[in-house]
């Protein structure tokens, strides 16, 4: 049977480590800030830094569903050519 524990048994058990992470997140969007762009004027940034962005955004929303939210913003759309794309064969039928 499925329990949910209470949320102050939650943030005792996962707070450290969290915090941790959340360090580690800024640590290296401090080092991104840091690092000399390499894009041309205009050009537009690296994609990941937008997803990243709106990972950060994601998390800071009210509610269930962050977790699945946060994957789809890194998932790639489904592609029904995908075999062909990376060389290789269809199923047989």
């Amino acid at each position: 049977m499925f329990s949910t524990r209470d949320a102050s048994v939650v943030l005792d058990r996962d707070f450290l480590e969290v915090r941790g992470r959340i360090l580690e997140v800024a640590a290296t969007l401090d080092r991104f800030d840091r690092a000399p762009r390499t894009h041309a004027p205009g050009e537009t940034p690296d994609r990941r830094l937008a997803q990243l962005r709106r990972a950060l955004e994601t998390l800071l929303e009210p509610g269930r569903g962050r977790a699945e939210t946060i994957q789809r913003i890194f998932s790639l759309e489904y592609d029904s050519e995908w075999r062909e794309l990376n060389g290789l064969p269809r199923p047989q039928d």
